[in-house]
This record gives C-alpha cells, sequence and structure tokens, in this order.
C-alpha cells in the first residue's frame, strides 16, 4: 500500500507526469497545500524539503478527471439523493479518479428539483448566505448542478419521462427553476456555483430561453434535439455552442441531410461530449468523432445512473425499472438509459484507441474545465493549479486520488 500521510509540503515522487502536450518520465511532483507547486523533471531535480514523500514508483500521474454528466452512481440516484448520499458517490467517484462533477437532474416536478437543489446545496457546504465551509478532500467536490431538461423535444426524449418536460414562455419559466445560493459577501473559499443546462433550441421560444439562460451565466449545452441547421446556427449565435453526449438523442448526419450530429462536426467553435463506452457510441465512432472535431473540442463524461458499480440487475431509477444487463442499460420502452461506466472506464476506452495520455487528459480533465469555466483552477498538471490528481498503474486502475493536495483514495 502506498504510505501517503500527507502535510503541506508534500513530495511525489517517481511519477509519469501527464502534463497537457507531453509526458515527463521519472518526474517529481511538489504540493504546497491544495495547489500544484512545482513539476520537477530529472534533468533539474534537487533537494526539496517535503514534509511527506511518496514513492510513486513510476505509476503515470493525471490531472483528476471531471464528470459534468453523471445521474448517480453505487446505488444513488441524484434526483432522490440526500447530501450525505451526494457525498457518498463523491467518495465512490474518488475512488475512480474522479476529483469534480455536475449531479445531473432529470425533468421532473419542482418539488422535486427543490429536493434536490438543497442537497445539492448542503454537499456543497453552501450556508445560509451562500458561503462554502471547508469541502471535505476524501470526496469529488460537487461543483454545481446540471439541468438535462426539462426544456427539450419529445420527439427525441431518449431515457427522459415525457410527461414532465417544459415549454418556455417567460423568464418566469426559468425562476422556477431553484438554483444553488450564490457567495454574495465574497467570504466562500469556492468559485460560484455552476448551472449547466441542457436543452433543444427547437422549443417555443428557445432562442430567447438561450439568450435568458446566458445572461444570467448559465452554460447552455444542445441536447435531446431535431433542430434543423438554421435553428442550430441561431442557437450558436445567442450562446449555445456545446452538445450534450453527442450522436445520442439527437438527428443524425444523413448524405441529403446534415443533421444535428453533422452540424457539430462541421463547426470548429462547437464543442461536444460523448459516452465512451462502446455501447451508445461504437468504438470506431468515436475514434471518427474525435479525429473529426479534434481532441481539444472533446470531453468525455459517464452519464452514469444510480446503478453505476452496483453490477448487473434491475433497478427503480425516476419511477421505472431500469434493467442492467452486460454492461447495457434498458428501460421498459427498450431505450439506453443512461449508462453504468465512471469516467476511468471512458479514459481506458480512448487510451485503448490509440489516443495518447496527454490526448485523453484533456479529454478527460481539461476540456471540462474548459467547459465549465475553471481550467484556470483546475483540469491540468500546471504549476499553481489545484493539486487534483489521479495516478494510474499499467493496467488503467486507480492507485492514489489526491483532492486539493490531500489523499482522498489509496489503494491497498
Amino acid at each position: 500500500m502506498l504510505q501517503c500521510n500527507f502535510n503541506n509540503m508534500s513530495l511525489l515522487r517517481n511519477a509519469r507526469i501527464v502534463l497537457p502536450d507531453r509526458i515527463i518520465e521519472s518526474a517529481d511532483l511538489l504540493t504546497d497545500g491544495d495547489r500544484i507547486a512545482r513539476v520537477i523533471s530529472p534533468a533539474s531535480r534537487e533537494s526539496v524539503a517535503a514534509q511527506s514523500v511518496v514513492d510513486l514508483q513510476g505509476l503515470t500521474l493525471f490531472p483528476g478527471f471531471i464528470d459534468v454528466h453523471i445521474h448517480g452512481a453505487a446505488g444513488i440516484d441524484t434526483m432522490a439523493a440526500s447530501a450525505e448520499d451526494l457525498r457518498r458517490v463523491g467518495e465512490f467517484l474518488a475512488r475512480h479518479g474522479v476529483t469534480s462533477w455536475l449531479p445531473t437532474l432529470v425533468p421532473a416536478p419542482v418539488e422535486q428539483y427543490e429536493r434536490a437543489l438543497r442537497a445539492i446545496e448542503q454537499a456543497m457546504g453552501v450556508g445560509a448566505a451562500g458561503v462554502e465551509s471547508q469541502h471535505p478532500n476524501d470526496q469529488a467536490r460537487v461543483l454545481g448542478v446540471h439541468y438535462e431538461g426539462p426544456f427539450v423535444s419529445s420527439a427525441q426524449c431518449g431515457a427522459l419521462r415525457k410527461e414532465h418536460f417544459r415549454t418556455f414562455g417567460s423568464v418566469a419559466d426559468i425562476d422556477d427553476l431553484p438554483t444553488i445560493a450564490r457567495d454574495e459577501h465574497g467570504g466562500g473559499v469556492r468559485t460560484q456555483p455552476i448551472h449547466l443546462m441542457t436543452l433543444a433550441p427547437e422549443v417555443e421560444d428557445g432562442i430567447a430561453l438561450i439568450e435568458e439562460l446566458t445572461k444570467r451565466n448559465w452554460i447552455v449545452s444542445i441536447g435531446h434535439t431535431r433542430a434543423d441547421r438554421n435553428v442550430l446556427d441561431r442557437a450558436r449565435d445567442a450562446g449555445a455552442s456545446h452538445m450534450t453526449h453527442f450522436m445520442n438523442a439527437m438527428t443524425p448526419l444523413h448524405h441529403r441531410d446534415i443533421g444535428a450530429v453533422g452540424w457539430g462536426l462541421i463547426h470548429d467553435d462547437v464543442t461536444i461530449d460523448m459516452i465512451a463506452d462502446g455501447i451508445h457510441i461504437d468504438r470506431e465512432i468515436l475514434r471518427m468523432i474525435v479525429k473529426s472535431k479534434g481532441t481539444e473540442r472533446v470531453s468525455l463524461i459517464s452519464d452514469a445512473i444510480a446503478a453505476a458499480g452496483e453490477g448487473d440487475g434491475d433497478y427503480e431509477i425516476w419511477g421505472e425499472k431500469i434493467s442492467v444487463k452486460n454492461g447495457r442499460t434498458a428501460n421498459a420502452r427498450g431505450s439506453i438509459a443512461g449508462s453504468v461506466i465512471t469516467m476511468l472506464d471512458a479514459v481506458r476506452m480512448m487510451l485503448s484507441l490509440g489516443f495518447s495520455e496527454p490526448e485523453v487528459a484533456r479529454m478527460a480533465s481539461l476540456n471540462p474545465a474548459r467547459l465549465l469555466g475553471v481550467d484556470g483552477d483546475v483540469g491540468s498538471i500546471e504549476e499553481g493549479k489545484r493539486a487534483d490528481l489521479v495516478a494510474l498503474d499499467k493496467h488503467g486502475n486507480v492507485r492514489m486520488t489526491l483532492i486539493g493536495g490531500q489523499v482522498a483514495y489509496a489503494a491497498e
């Protein structure tokens, strides 16, 4: 077992360190509190006065993974979770290399949204004045919330329940959606909470909806959509330049109709995320998407549901039975209903397809951080950034996860 009693100044020795543009072999990394103080190459190795030293013995050090689309794991659904439940999900995620995440909500009645948001606030440690206490470092950090819907297309509902879809008529329809308290006094230790929404721009007054959400500093992503290219162009101009679980729940590319998929592929200013499980998208199509978009425009997501980490079986999720068999989910209608992978599984998939470790780190960490606007703080191994790190062995297993410079998980 790795010996890892960390203090303020800690030295990780003898690691393969994955930087944004290259790998440094047999390098050291010095942390100072919750920050990366220095990356030390073998050529510039010097005596460092660290309070704790851990020999990683050749493990590969990645930036911590960031999951912007996850409905639950370890038997816990974000729609029904308490704050303690969400912390348990955070512990599960830390064991799989995830250091930050966005609990993702499906269309539901307002009162269910309200319960979910209060739990998310409590899991973030937000007090009555919107000030966050010190986040525990044994679990992945909750950065905000992702609303998948409710303003989406009934014709592309996927596993979402249409009876809870909404139309947009006025700003009151946004005001009805609970949000996470903000730190109005500047005393919190976190960045402002993130609000991301997946929507279909073709819903009634969808462009006005995008404009209003953008004005409120929401991140807007296009998904569950059958919008044509003209509507998609208008949506992009209004502030929606990302696409949710690309190729799933959107109109496909056809040789006489570009569809939402073709539109996403040809626009360099549009970024995407995708479920790299080999089920939602075939392995070779995963490769094709990244070759077309470039690794700088693709984020990996899990889209995991409560059954993730629980094995095959039948589960009651979102008010219906969802079955898992051989790692594939299905609801009563036969639709795929999320995934049971982790970000670690997605990372392994992309590595198996031949993408380099810096490229995969970009898709699992830096690009999600850029989408959320937190890449100045997390998402890559660079001096001054948070020491959110994951050490993998040669088989792709997590041996250690650091969150804010502290050990969240260490393998036995």
